[in-house]
């Protein structure tokens, strides 16, 4: 089966937020990098929940992006601190958030995606998990920092 490179945005986008939720589900209740990626690439890429079928993700894209969060993960989060208020820490925001500051930190640092791309795939995923809240203005400002820090010659 031959896929679109329509279909492939949409996998790659998926993948992004299955990241963020197995990243989050990782802090959540401590279990390891592959016991996650197994779980989520057998049971969530395009699993159908109340009728709701959901999009099927990149394997590829999903395991560079978490493999390279937890790999990084301090430098990522630093990067994060840095941008965030002097008076927020990053072990202060929601986890959510932070589970998405380290894919979005994991794909800027990788190198293979534009920032601007970055930022405008995870202000969507924040959409997604805050819906009609400011926490995307915060996400895409955030990210913007991170992406100028990581990634000073793209701008």
């Amino acid at each position: 089966m031959t896929i679109s490179n329509n279909q492939l945005r949409k996998m790659k986008s998926a993948s992004r937020l299955y990241a963020v939720q197995a990243l989050f589900q990782m802090e959540a209740t401590g279990q390891t990098v592959d016991s996650i990626m197994r779980e989520f690439e057998t049971h969530r890429f395009g699993a159908v929940y109340e009728g709701d079928e959901m999009q099927e993700g990149d394997p590829d894209s999903f395991r560079a992006i978490m493999e390279m969060a937890v790999n990084e993960q301090a430098s990522i989060d630093q990067m994060t601190d840095r941008a965030l208020v002097a008076n927020w820490p990053i072990g202060r925001i929601d986890p959510t958030l932070r589970a998405l500051f380290r894919a979005a930190g994991a794909e800027l640092l990788a190198r293979s995606t534009p920032p601007k791309v970055v930022i405008v795939e995870y202000v969507d995923v924040a959409k997604a998990f805050f819906p009609e809240t400011k926490e995307p203005k915060f996400v895409n400002a955030v990210l913007d920092h991170m992406a100028h820090e990581a990634r000073p010659e793209a701008f």
